[in-house]
């Protein structure tokens, strides 16, 4: 042992000055201290956690305050769950950090976060396809860094969840990727200021949310707003492809950041060259990055994907990371719960394929998503799509517009959910044919539990793919749910 010791290949191992920082997460007085609290005695947490009923053992419990509800109702239930404190507004009889106000405190922790840590912070913003590139780049990170990278879970995108997910950032991180999400104007500005990120990624323009935005003009601003966060010498990422590409251009170099453009543009800085069908779904990419060409593979099916593994490719080269790593990453990767994650049922006779898209939905993910169908070999294509919200006065038109997709996509069967799927019922019902020239059968349902119905009564049969996609709110996941206990 004392040998090995003395091998000059150990002593020359190179020394990380991350080796020196705590493996806690947080402990009490650094909550006290970024907090500006008084901590009621010594504990160390491995987590951070707003919902009690999500805490794990190890975990800091943040009582936010909201106009319906106050998480200190619940300190008894996180602390059942294994919390080992709590940021509180009000003396608990438990181990616990005093403020004065607890979301100011979670702000107060994650700006701490991100202050002691030299991670590369990547920031991720767009209308269609968030989640899943955040998901993308976290994987080729963490691969190339050998489990040194944090990401933001879920779709924690938002005014808590932002501020949450940076609250979590290990001090021994290398790099943090961070999902930042918008309903209305100004919402993106003040996430990006918390993250403070060094690169920006925009994935695409889309008419999500367009009832509070007006116009995707408005919904270019809007997410550009991520730039004004960027740190110095930053870099912006935006979508070549894009109508409003220029625009987004412009809004990065106002403000001096170093621009990235991908996707199939010629002028693309990150720019695709072919792309075919790789065995087992999927495709095999090669891009052209400037000085050099990259072949790899994606595991994810679809069109969109291969836009966005450019995206991916563009971010980590700019956060310095493993193009390798990244490679294999992508090749790897799986479809997420309710954003693409797909399923095997096992039926009298053989077995069929369930898409689960129930997450979310709007007119582009909507074709994007009905492409990838029609690339999917099946003997029948049977399509449960739920209502796309937040679309105001362009909603109908929006709905009837997706008969075209659904005919291209060869769908055999509609399963239509949501009151404002009913314009595009009317469109199917003046018999627009499919691909081979047929009328798309169709029902109009107001809820997943009439369409569990109506799927029944269909039948679902050995070589059948289902697709189901709709806003989150219309319930759809309950569907899959149902259709995957026991697959």
């Amino acid at each position: 042992m004392a040998k090995l010791a003395r091998h000059p290949l150990l002593k020359a191992w190179p020394a990380d000055p991350r080796d020196a920082l705590p493996l806690a997460l947080w402990s009490s007085d650094e909550i006290a201290e970024a907090t500006g609290g008084t901590a009621s005695a010594a504990f160390q947490a491995s987590g951070v956690e707003m919902d009690s009923r999500d805490v794990r053992a190890g975990d800091l419990f943040v009582a936010l305050k909201g106009e319906a509800m106050d998480g200190h109702r619940f300190i008894e239930a996180a602390f059942a769950r294994g919390a080992v404190a709590a940021i509180v507004d009000r003396p608990v009889p438990f181990p616990h950090v005093l403020v004065q106000d607890t979301t100011a405190a979670l702000h107060a922790l994650a700006h701490a976060a991100r202050e002691r840590s030299e991670a590369v912070r990547i920031g991720i913003t767009g209308s269609v396809g968030k989640t899943g590139v955040k998901e993308a780049i976290f994987a080729c990170l963490d691969r190339a860094s050998r489990g040194a990278a944090h990401r933001s879970v879920r779709s924690y995108n938002n005014h808590v969840g932002v501020p949450l997910s940076l609250a979590r950032l290990p001090a021994r991180a290398k790099f943090g990727v961070f999902e930042m999400g918008m309903n209305h104007a100004g919402e993106i500005a003040p996430l990006t200021s918390h993250v403070r990120p060094h690169v920006a990624l925009i994935t695409t323009i889309a008419p999500a949310h367009i009832e509070n935005l007006g116009s995707l003009e408005a919904i270019a601003d809007e997410k550009s707003q991520i730039f004004t966060g960027l740190m110095r010498g930053g870099t912006a990422i935006i979508p070549a492809d894009s109508e409003w590409a220029a625009r987004m251009i412009d809004h990065a170099r106002a403000l001096g950041h170093k621009v990235i453009t991908f996707g199939r543009a010629k002028d693309a800085d990150v720019r695709l060259l072919d792309a075919i069908a790789a065995p087992g779904g999927g495709s095999l990419v090669t891009a052209d990055l400037g000085d050099i060409r990259l072949c790899y593979t994606i595991a994810e099916p679809g069109d969109h994907w291969i836009v966005n593994s450019l995206g991916v490719i563009a971010a980590v080269r700019a956060a310095g990371g493993d193009l390798a790593s990244a490679g294999l990453a992508l090749a790897e990767m799986g479809g997420l719960k309710g954003r693409g994650e797909r399923h095997t049922l096992t039926l009298a006779g053989g077995k069929a394929l369930l898409i689960d898209e129930s997450y979310n939905a709007n007119p582009a993910s909507m074709r994007a998503t009905l492409k990838a169908l029609a690339q999917t070999p099946a003997t029948r294509r049977i399509a449960v799509l739920g209502s796309m919200k937040e679309l105001g006065d362009f909603s109908d038109g929006f709905h009837r517009q997706l008969a075209e997709p659904l005919a291209e996509a060869g769908v055999s069967y509609a399963i239509l959910v949501g009151a404002e799927m009913a314009a595009l019922a009317a469109e199917l019902g003046k018999g627009a044919p499919d691909s081979l020239g047929k009328a798309i059968r169709f029902a109009h349902c107001q809820s997943p539990d009439e369409a569990i119905g109506v799927l029944g009564e269909v039948g679902l049969c050995p070589g059948d793919a289902v697709l189901v996609k709709g806003s989150n709110s219309v319930g759809l996941g309950t569907l899959v749910a149902r259709l995957t206990q026991g697959a």
